[in-house]
């Protein structure tokens, strides 16, 4: 019950007014007036800034050094941008002219794979030129599993049946 008190006592404290009956704000007083009168500066404190107000012709040069060696930095970035950003743009060219090269090459590459009639490959070179299957004794297998190819450094055994005595006759 304290605590609903003091709660209360703290609203009452916070009453707002309206109307006519608001109380007129103070009025300051003329700034003039209250001015303290200025204080003297020393000689010496006049010499301080008056030496503060002129440079030294040392760091007038470094500044200078500086203001130039951060206005090439500057234009040597902006040449750089430039050049990277032409050289992007010829490497945009050049993928597009690669892809078109692929595209057209698969299609030349599927248009000559088409053209091809493996039935009449397989009919000239049986009818006109004298193809045969292999039967199985023309056959030689090789077991070397380094590699899916076979290199041939010497001649084969010649036998009555190979390929060259078949032409032959």
């Amino acid at each position: 019950m304290a605590a609903r008190k003091k709660q209360t006592t703290t609203y009452q404290r916070r009453n707002y007014i309206e109307g006519n009956t608001v109380r007129k704000l103070e009025v300051l007083p003329n700034r003039q007036e209250t001015q303290a009168p200025r204080k003297k500066t020393g000689v010496s404190t006049l010499r301080n800034r008056e030496k503060a107000l002129h440079m030294n012709p040392g760091y007038v040069l470094f500044l200078s050094v500086a203001t130039i060696l951060v206005l090439a930095t500057c234009v040597n970035y902006l040449k750089l941008q430039s050049t990277l950003a032409g050289q992007l743009n010829e490497i945009s060219s050049l993928e597009t002219q690669l892809n078109s090269l692929k595209a057209e090459n698969d299609a030349e590459y599927n248009r000559v794979t088409a053209s091809v009639d493996l039935e009449h490959v397989k009919d000239v070179a049986m009818n006109e030129l004298g193809m045969v299957y292999a039967t199985q004794d023309q056959v030689r297998l090789y077991n070397d599993k380094s590699s899916d190819y076979v290199k041939q450094y010497e001649e084969l055994p010649e036998e009555e049946n190979t390929i060259k005595n078949i032409l032959k006759k």
